[in-house]
């Protein structure tokens, strides 16, 4: 879980250097591809280019997000970020993988007249470069808010509610092993003289992207719909409230992620009986800002003193 303002900068710088790397890494592609006559080289083309539209899409999120509450939109504009990470996601599949499927099949069928592979092998090594660039600037974001947390790298990456990291280093990752499979791919061809090596590799990296495409899209599904906090967090939750003065008991809890940096907390309090009504508020007061001092992310507390049955 994000905890402060940082994280947002944070995010779009990542998006950024991934958004820059996709877009020249896409052109170079599509230059070796049709100089090569790779279908696996023209199938990373378009899977880079997918991830450029994707990451275009992960800014618009960030942006519009960011905006303030006002008075159509009481609890402000978070959510909006899984709606075009959404989106994200859905063009990783679309603009990838359906094509790089396609592509493979049609190799596999009609075959393919390769040409020289050299230029593809320099462009992999180049792209490999510069999507292991951006994936290390992902890589080292999700290790500071891990360690920050004091949650473990795997867990936080699993749990984030910053589907736009998330997003990058998932479809860098994707993209390093797609160009290993293009280059074993071209290898292959090259060796034998049959496309079924090229065509293989381009289906290979069509089933990677759907597998991406469905990862990104469950995870910002999960959240668009209402996630809580996870379990231990929501546990320490009811502890500070718990801790205090005039508070008895909490009856209900609720917690919901509105986004990285948005938390919203409700819950139902036991107030003890001869407390007056100053002191209530005053508890409510208090309850509020210890949350906020242990949780940064909490942006909206609503306690409702509620006497137990």
């Amino acid at each position: 879980m994000s905890a402060s303002g940082e994280g947002g900068g944070e995010s779009t710088v990542t998006v950024v250097v991934a958004a820059v790397a996709n877009l020249g890494i896409a052109l170079a592609k599509a230059v070796a591809g049709v100089i090569s006559g790779s279908s696996a080289m023209l199938s990373e083309a378009a899977h880079s280019l997918a991830d450029t539209v994707t990451e275009l899409l992960l800014l618009t999120a960030l942006k519009r997000s960011d905006k303030p509450a006002d008075e159509e939109h009481p609890l402000g504009y978070g959510p909006e970020r899984y709606i075009w990470a959404m989106f994200a996601a859905v063009a990783t599949f679309v603009g990838g993988a359906v094509f790089s499927v396609y592509d493979g099949i049609h190799t596999l069928v009609a075959g393919e007249e390769l040409g020289d592979p050299l230029v593809s092998y320099l462009v992999l090594a180049v792209a490999f470069l510069l999507e292991g660039y951006s994936l290390r600037t992902g890589i080292r974001q999700v290790k500071a808010e891990a360690a920050r947390l004091g949650a473990p790298v795997g867990r936080y990456f699993r749990l984030t509610p910053d589907t736009a990291v998330k997003a990058v280093v998932m479809e860098d990752s994707a993209a390093l092993v797609g160009l290993l499979l293009a280059a074993g791919g071209l290898l292959g061809g090259r060796l034998t003289g049959s496309g079924v090596w090229d065509g293989t590799a381009s289906v290979l990296i069509g089933v990677l992207l759907v597998y991406v495409a469905w990862e990104l899209g469950r995870s910002n599904a999960r959240l668009l719909i209402g996630r809580p906090l996870p379990r231990e967090m929501r546990a320490r939750v009811r502890e500070v409230l718990l801790g205090v003065p005039h508070v008895e008991a909490v009856l209900e809890l609720t917690t919901l992620i509105q986004g990285p940096e948005e938390i919203l907390i409700a819950a139902k309090i036991d107030f003890r009986d001869v407390s007056t009504a100053a002191e209530v508020e005053r508890a409510c007061d208090e309850a509020e800002a210890r949350l906020r001092t242990r949780f940064p992310a909490i942006r909206r507390v609503y306690l409702d003193p509620t006497p137990s049955a």
